[in-house]
């Protein structure tokens, strides 16, 4: 298999030499995990505390890794990299509201963007988090097998009813939808909702896709009894894989309560289960479209061999490759130059209601092995091939 990602000119070829150079100074920043520590907390008290930061972080993080502050903001971005063969999924990175009228302004802003989608070719996919239509507390008390009382009751309900809005919507466009991962205390009140839509709108072709977190032992068990499921109720399977995002949230709950980590024992485990539902979904292409969400380019050359040796097209329709915008842009380029199907998550929202987000993305690339590091070492690679 060619080592196609170090074709940094390719990788690079929408940045100008300023914002490589933009690019090349966030990720030394993110390098120093004391710095990242230290920026989130003056991030934090700044926002609370209504100081003029805004400008400064739209300049800086904010237009690195999201597309603008609302859907029509962000376009500039979808078009540009869709003339590189680049789709985007537009990402309405808001984090979740305790309260109703929230939940249902995260609804009608996830059906205007499907509409939004269905205009654009660009733009294959629309996504949402299980959590921006309901409750934390609320998904944590079904998923722990809990009774609701009839309040607690008709709140699930309405939250079924946002689940089924938005399906029914992608169902009648004809549009894919991405439902997000949550915290493994979550994840059973979503993967049961999850697949109540699958059963549902999936019988014909594959519209729903649930996310599987890879980093859990016990996810591939249940991607095979779904996949058993499927085939007796009749429907095909969604299936985003990635590694996962929660990692040190779920070791120190687990560790406090006192169960067993639901998390692999080691990186090494993670990868090797990861790359182990992929390939099971790629034997099973009939059944199971695959939305492959990750930055590790040993996987993804894995994915490209298994595609080649089974004779499947790099421009499967039932196969996508993902990656963060803002983030290894060597993967996505380079995957879109050789026509497979590629796919960045572009964020989007006021920047204040973002920052959450983008602060876990600083934070995750300072806690990830390796992923700063490459970043760094390709951006300079660019920097000198530029002479600059």
């Amino acid at each position: 298999m060619d080592r196609i990602f170090e074709d940094t000119a390719t990788a690079f070829a929408l940045k100008t030499d300023s914002e490589l150079e933009r690019a090349y100074f966030l990720f030394k920043m993110i390098a120093n995990e004391p710095l990242v520590r230290m920026g989130t907390a003056v991030t934090n008290f700044a926002i609370k505390a209504h100081l003029p930061v805004e400008g400064l972080i739209r300049a800086t993080v904010f237009d690195h890794f999201c597309g603008g502050v609302n859907e029509i903001d962000c376009l500039p971005v979808v078009d540009k990299m869709w003339g590189k063969g680049v789709c985007s999924i537009l990402d309405y990175s808001v984090e979740g509201k305790d309260t109703e009228d929230p939940l249902d302004d995260a609804l009608q802003m996830i059906l205007k963007v499907l509409t939004f989608v269905k205009e654009k070719e660009a733009i294959p996919f629309a996504v949402f988090k299980p959590t921006g239509y309901g409750r934390i507390a609320l998904f944590k008390k079904i998923g722990e097998g809990k009774i609701l009382d009839a309040s607690e009751q008709a709140e699930w309900d309405r939250v079924v009813a946002r689940f089924d809005k938005t399906c029914k919507k992608a169902y009648d466009l004809d549009v894919s939808l991405l439902i997000d991962a949550e915290e493994s205390w979550m994840q059973d009140a979503a993967d049961t909702l999850t697949e109540a839509m699958m059963q549902k709108y999936n019988k014909k072709k594959t519209i729903v896709f649930n996310t599987l977190q890879m980093y859990r032992w016990d996810r591939f068990d249940y991607l095979k009894a779904l996949h058993q499921r499927a085939k007796e109720g009749g429907f095909k399977i969604g299936i985003k894989a990635v590694r996962g995002a929660y990692m040190e949230k779920e070791n120190e709950r687990a560790e406090k309560k006192g169960y067993p980590s639901p998390i692999c024992a080691s990186k090494k485990e993670t990868d090797e289960n990861f790359d182990t539902a992929v390939s099971y979904m790629i034997d099973n292409l009939d059944d199971i479209s695959l939305f492959a969400g990750t930055h590790n380019e040993e996987s993804c050359y894995k994915l490209m061999q298994l595609m080649k040796e089974a004779g499947i097209a790099n421009s499967d329709p039932r196969i996508w490759f993902g990656q963060l915008y803002g983030m290894s842009d060597h993967i996505s380029f380079n995957l879109a130059a050789k026509k497979y199907n590629v796919a960045k998550y572009l964020p989007f929202g006021p920047v204040r209601d973002v920052m959450p987000y983008l602060i876990r993305r600083a934070e995750e690339n300072t806690s990830v092995a390796g992923q700063t590091t490459r970043e760094l070492s390709l951006l300079k690679k660019e920097r000198k091939r530029r002479k600059i």
